[in-house]
């Protein structure tokens, strides 16, 4: 029969889940004043006042703990991901209420696309495992947001929908970083909701060019009595 862990060992465990946070929280910091380059163990060891060698024992070096920033700040985002019912509305209103959701994760924990961003647009001789961690989260997102349009569009055919996505995606990056360089100016949550109904309508041309039906069409026009 297995023995229940000691107090000491309970205690140890707890000291060592705070202490990954207590880090975790200072690099977040120290790479969003800093970015990548000007993130090192020291700055987040005097940020978070433990030793370097803490965070040596919790993270192999740098890279292993910025990519475990983006990990955690993406699994934030992907919480927010969740499209609303039918009982929130019309397929654009319910898509509109996810992008209002979307774009308040960023506002809350934006290190994930932040520092993914800056990675993703640099080439190094020996790839940074924190590029990597996020172009397979960033190819999560992009399922997320291509399952999102077929169920709110269902009328468009696989190339549209793939077309929509990068152009969602894309979208929601250039406003993601236009809110970046103007700080507060720029109103995250209310361009998200404005980029969702551009999408929307854009699905709609597609369906109607294509022959599908429009996502509100939910009944068809019944024939008059004479």
């Amino acid at each position: 029969m297995t023995k229940p862990p000691t107090k000491s060992a309970v205690r140890k465990r707890a000291n060592g889940v705070e202490s990954r946070r207590r880090i975790l929280d200072a690099a977040i910091e120290v790479t969003g004043e800093r970015g990548y380059e000007g993130t090192s163990i020291a700055a987040v060891s005097a940020k978070c006042g433990l030793p370097p060698s803490s965070i040596y024992w919790h993270f192999k070096d740098k890279d292993d703990l910025i990519a475990e920033v983006i990990e955690q700040s993406f699994q934030t985002w992907l919480a927010a991901v969740r499209l609303p019912g039918e009982e929130a509305g019309t397929p654009l209103e319910r898509g509109v209420a996810m992008a209002a959701e979307v774009a308040k994760s960023l506002v809350e924990a934006p290190d994930f696309l932040r520092l993914g961003l800056m990675l993703a647009m640099e080439r190094r001789p020996q790839e940074p495992r924190g590029r990597t961690v996020f172009l397979q989260v960033r190819d999560i997102a992009r399922q997320k947001v291509t399952e999102v349009i077929r169920t709110l569009a269902p009328g468009l055919d696989e190339q549209a929908v793939r077309t929509l996505t990068t152009y969602a995606v894309a979208g929601a990056d250039g406003l993601f970083v236009q809110r970046e360089i103007l700080g507060d100016g720029v109103d995250l949550i209310e361009m998200f909701q404005l980029h969702a109904r551009m999408v929307y309508e854009a699905a709609d041309r597609m369906a109607a060019e294509s022959g599908g039906r429009h996502p509100d069409e939910s009944r068809q026009e019944l024939p008059r009595t004479p």
